[in-house]
């Protein structure tokens, strides 16, 4: 076993904080011969990880909301964009995957391509990202959960059905009246306790849920059509209200930068690099088929449900459902086929990302920077159990207390600095380490990342000023923490 002292003398001088772990080390840490956990999965495995983590609130939530308050019918081109720039980095995270197949996602990429300081900073921002994803689809799960319950004549309290806690732009913090949002906090513990289970039980549950979900949005999509109206997307792109971001062309790209959150599921995919039977050849499938064949889903629902309700009545936790309840009798059939699509697809997403985020903490754990207590894997089901229960309490909490409409802001801020990161990483990569095999490159030189750093960055500055200042506290913090703990990755051998 080894021991650790901290190297304080090169900190202050500067040096240390800037330590890069070799990819070799890091190609070493992923071995079957290294890894502590249970490699199960194939490609196709990857695939439906990277759709179960992608369809569910960009579709069933997001796009209703994103559209009634930013870009209206035009939201469209906001997921478009969206996909182009998503398109960008998601070749540069199949680069990176594929050349250093750990489960740390940009963590780890950061890691090797910048040093320490700024894996960790990435790392904390990963917690931003997939953490608040997490609460942020639980909530939207709940909306739904209430609405088909009370098709069935079920009514569930509004106390207990909502955040207590609500914000907007003019009004600020509010109280609800609410107490908790109890579906989200019980939807978040199950799925919680099927991790600890076995990756092979998530995947197999994950892979019946994006059947289901999939075969619902093509319904969707398929009957809709046949209910637009062509008044609903006039004008196309909304006047600006005289407001940055509602609505005209920064309405758009604000809209963009808002479902960004939407995409979250691909890079998901990363994570489970040492849990994947041949990472090297089937990283790269999972990212970008996820990637490709969600972007087109997320076009063609956001065309017909602004085609089917408009746009500004689409400010509701259940749009889609809103939507076939709007369509008049004709569809309502469909409503309850909807409502389950969207229950199962929104369970997939909250199951890929509280994996995704227990698999990076665990990696931080085993790297040094968090306690090492939560670098533990299960005896029995080889899972990293410590960091997923962790990870399913606090999800559980902010579900049950915060709105959507904030959670979402900033997962998709966190998810955007992730980007940027992972696509310098691939230009900093190649020029540090230019012999190492890749089994996949990014096509174009310099051009793909550079496009996908600058997009991304482009994208922040669409979001609320509020979301990048709670983005920077964010950072502060995990800063004081970084710099306040005992131990890191900077280390010694005894």
């Amino acid at each position: 076993m080894w021991g650790y002292r901290y190297r304080i003398g090169e900190v202050i001088r500067g040096r240390s904080l800037f330590y890069k772990k070799p990819v070799e080390d890091l190609l070493q840490d992923s071995s079957g011969e290294q890894t502590h956990l249970s490699r199960m999965l194939g490609p196709w495995n990857l695939v439906t990880l990277g759709i179960g983590g992608i369809v569910g609130a960009g579709i069933f939530v997001i796009t209703g909301q994103a559209a009634a308050q930013y870009a209206g019918p035009a939201i469209s081109i906001s997921f478009f964009i969206s996909g182009i720039a998503c398109g960008f980095a998601g070749l540069c995270y199949a680069e990176l995957a594929s050349l250093i197949p750990v489960s740390g996602s940009a963590y780890t990429y950061a890691y090797a391509a910048f040093g320490e300081l700024i894996a960790w900073i990435i790392g904390w921002d990963l917690v931003l990202e997939y953490l608040f994803a997490a609460s942020t689809v639980a909530g939207g799960w709940s909306g739904y959960v209430v609405c088909f319950l009370g098709d069935m004549g079920i009514v569930v309290p509004s106390t207990l059905a909502g955040a207590p806690l609500r914000h907007t732009t003019v009004e600020g913090w509010q109280l609800t009246g609410a107490i908790l949002n109890l579906p989200a906090v019980l939807i978040v513990l199950v799925l919680t306790v099927l991790l600890v289970l076995g990756v092979r039980e998530s995947a197999r549950f994950n892979n019946a849920i994006v059947l289901v979900k999939v075969t619902v949005i093509t319904l969707f999509i398929c009957f809709g059509v046949f209910y637009i109206r062509r008044d609903n997307w006039t004008p196309f792109i909304p006047r600006n209200t005289g407001i940055f971001g509602q609505y005209g062309f920064s309405g758009i790209f604000r809209g963009a930068a808002v479902v960004f959150f939407a995409y979250l599921g691909f890079d998901a995919v990363t994570t489970a690099a040492q849990e994947c039977r041949n990472p090297q050849k089937d990283m790269s499938t999972g990212v970008l088929g996820s990637l490709i064949f969600c972007t087109l889903l997320y076009v063609l629902v956001a065309l017909v449900l602004t085609g089917m309700v408009k746009y500004d009545l689409l400010l509701v936790p259940d749009p889609i459902a809103f939507g076939v309840s709007a369509a008049g009798p004709g569809l309502m059939w469909l409503r309850p086929l909807i409502n389950i699509g969207a229950i199962a697809g929104l369970s997939s997403v909250i199951l890929v990302v509280l994996f995704g985020q227990s698999r990076i903490l665990y990696t931080m754990a085993a790297d040094g920077l968090l306690p090492a207590q939560l670098a533990r894997v299960h005896p029995k089901y080889r899972t990293p159990h410590v960091t997923t229960i962790l990870t399913g309490l606090l999800a559980a909490i902010l579900a049950a207390a915060f709105p959507i409409s904030v959670l979402c802001e900033m997962v998709s801020v966190g998810t955007l600095f992730a980007f940027v990161v992972v696509c310098l990483g691939v230009l900093v990569l190649r020029r540090t380490d230019p012999d190492l095999p890749r089994p996949f490159k990014v096509p174009g030189g310099p051009i793909v990342p550079i496009l996908g750093a600058s997009v991304s960055l482009i994208q922040m500055v669409f979001l609320p000023m509020v979301t990048l200042l709670r983005l920077v506290i964010w950072m502060v913090i995990g800063l004081g923490i970084y710099f306040g703990m005992r131990h890191s990755a900077i280390l010694t051998n005894d």
